[in-house]
């Protein structure tokens, strides 16, 4: 590719840390995507049934869509998206967690355990 065609690609990063309120919610809003999920082959169906229903960061992955995070934004189109979700220990307090500091990536891979 050529200079100008790679200064046309952006990666955004972004990191969240959420907070799991009600569990059953959660659960209950990913199983109905997985049952909803037209395209999804019954074997990988029942593996996400279990897969959700055993972990909230599981869960979380079925209902977050990157597409839903820029489909509105004018004059992007999403080339590619990856995204991971575990449980972490959150600590407030700790410097590992002040999002004021300058992410690079030897801070990122601090804070992914």
């Amino acid at each position: 590719m050529s200079p100008a065609e790679t200064s046309r690609y952006v990666r955004l990063r972004v990191e969240l840390l959420l907070e799991v309120t009600d569990n059953a919610q959660l659960t209950g809003a990913a199983l109905e995507r997985v049952e909803a999920d037209e395209f999804m082959a019954d074997e990988e169906r029942t593996h996400a049934r279990s897969a959700v229903r055993e972990d909230e960061a599981e869960a979380l992955a079925y209902l977050v869509e990157p597409v839903d995070l820029v489909g509105q934004v004018p004059g992007v189109e999403l080339a590619q998206a990856s995204w991971t979700s575990e449980q972490v220990d959150y600590d407030p307090g700790a410097d590992m967690w002040d999002l004021d500091e300058e992410d690079d990536e030897d801070h990122l891979d601090d804070v992914r355990p």
